[in-house]
Parts: C-alpha cells; structure tokens; sequence
C-alpha cells in the first residue's frame, strides 16, 4: 500500500547531495539542451520552485514534455545534483515526475538556490 502521508520538502530546504526527496513545484521556465557529442536522450534545464524559492532542475527524456512551463510537478525520491559548485535537482530511474494539479502558490524567484556556489571540501577522518 502506498503512502500518501510522504513528507514534503520546500525548496528553501535543499541541501547539496540530499536524496529522497519529495517536492511539489511549479515550472517558471523551461529550455532544452542541446548535448554535443551525446545523441541519445534529451535535456531540459527548466527552473521550478514553490513560495520558499526556486532551483534549476534537469529534466531528461520523457520528464522534458512534462516540465512545461506553468505546470505543477510532483516529484517523487528527487536528489540534488551539484553542477559546476551549484546545486540541481534531478529525478532518476528510481524516481517519478509527474503533473499534479495547478499549484495554488506562487513561487519566490527572489530565492534562486542554483545561484549560490558550494565548494567542495573533502574531510579527511
């Protein structure tokens, strides 16, 4: 039996490597992403958030014609991707994408977390 009582994470609330999350967030933009040298599956960088902020996320293959702007996603075991020190949110084999019901909030795009760099520091224990 599938539970419906999964917790919901705002988008203010992302952190670098985080995994298994479960967001609900409205697509502000979306773009596709020509790859040079790597025919096979499609990219789209599209920006999404909810009232706590925004985040670029990168949608492949099917979840392209889902990210459309205006549409309310809803994603299930997300993880946050780090690109060039920011953070991005992706959906993999493991997890779904799917297009809920209109979202009745509107997103802050004052909070853009894929603005914020991260360096990397590895801990030697």
């Amino acid at each position: 039996m599938a539970d419906q009582t999964k917790q919901l994470t705002k988008v203010n609330q992302l952190r670098p490597l985080d995994a298994g999350l479960n967001l609900t967030v409205k697509v502000v933009s979306a773009k596709t992403v020509v790859q040079k040298g790597r025919p096979q599956g499609r990219f789209a960088e599209c920006l999404v958030g909810d009232e706590t902020g925004m985040i670029i996320f990168t949608a492949r293959n099917d979840q392209v014609d889902l990210a459309k702007e205006g549409n309310t996603l809803v994603l299930s075991n997300a993880k946050i991707d780090m690109f060039k020190g920011s953070m991005r949110l992706a959906v993999d084999r493991s997890g779904r994408v799917e297009v809920g019901p209109a979202a009745s909030f509107s997103v802050d795009e004052k909070n853009n977390l894929s603005l914020i760099e991260f360096d990397r520091i590895d801990v030697v224990v």
